[in-house]
């Protein structure tokens, strides 16, 4: 099936350079501010947008996304502005791929039919639940598949030889790989143990591998896309957001400084394989 993420991922593989994935944090800090920043991305170089669904208890966040996660939610934030994100943004561009990212709680409470519909009508191409594993496909993942969405797993350092065709079973856009044992933004990905990790994971899948935590400056984003499939940077740039605010508010240079910062994360990963 031909879709927004198979196109990019053959375009990027024509131009032999890896994606850059970005992530925000939907509604950080306001709503306005937000869907700004995300018009603003791919014409600073992001091939793939990871849109952040903000909830009160993420896990796998490190604080820098936590705070952004809580900024959203006292703007009023929700699963529905975050489709309406999506479905403004949908208005200028119909060719960037968007991967919502986050937990399952707020959708179990939305509804998971409902959440998967308009996540389809909107322009969604797929989905990064963190704390669904496997074993519970049925509840999300095999009905997002069937709609047409992707549904993209976390592979990790731990993940052995016997966990790794669990998690690559149903899975579908790309496998991401998270390069650093704990939480979002605390430490340096290693290239090295990166590029062996990544070798390893194409041995059991066709998919392309993309990988992320803990990446946050151009020079770092080269190393890791020498041999991933894609980039994925988040804390840094809602840390950008964090770093432009004033008393928590948006000022003249939020949307500016951010796009800056992504812009020169894109040529550091454009240069990965020059």
């Amino acid at each position: 099936m031909t879709t927004r993420m198979t196109n990019r991922f053959a375009r990027l593989a024509d131009e032999n350079r890896p994606a850059f994935v970005t992530y925000f944090m939907g509604g950080d800090p306001d709503f306005e501010t937000s869907l700004a920043i995300m018009k603003g991305l791919p014409g600073a170089g992001a091939d793939i947008i990871e849109l952040g669904m903000p909830f009160s208890d993420p896990m796998a966040d490190g604080p820098t996304i936590q705070a952004g996660g809580l900024r959203a939610l006292g703007g009023g934030q929700t699963l529905a502005r975050t489709f309406d994100m999506v479905r403004a943004f949908r208005e200028d561009d119909d060719e960037t791929p968007i991967v919502v990212m986050g937990y399952y709680n707020p959708i179990y409470q939305y509804g998971a039919t409902r959440f998967l519909d308009e996540a389809k009508s909107v322009g969604i191409d797929g989905m990064i639940i963190v704390d669904l594993p496997p074993e519970m496909d049925e509840e999300l993942c095999i009905p997002a598949v069937e709609r047409g969405l992707n549904f993209i797993r976390l592979a990790t350092p731990t993940t052995d030889e016997k966990r790794l065709p669990k998690v690559l079973t149903n899975t579908s856009g790309f496998v991401y790989y998270v390069s650093i044992n704990g939480i979002t933004g605390t430490a340096a990905p290693d290239p090295k143990l990166v590029e062996e990790s990544v070798r390893h994971i194409k041995g059991k899948t066709d998919l392309p591998i993309c990988v992320g935590f803990g990446v946050r400056n151009a020079e770092q984003a080269a190393a890791i896309g020498r041999a991933a499939d894609g980039v994925v940077v988040g804390t840094a740039i809602v840390q950008a957001v964090a770093d432009s605010l004033n008393d928590g508010a948006a000022t003249a240079s939020t949307v500016t400084n951010t796009l800056a910062l992504v812009h020169d994360i894109a040529e550091g990963v454009r240069s990965a394989r020059q």
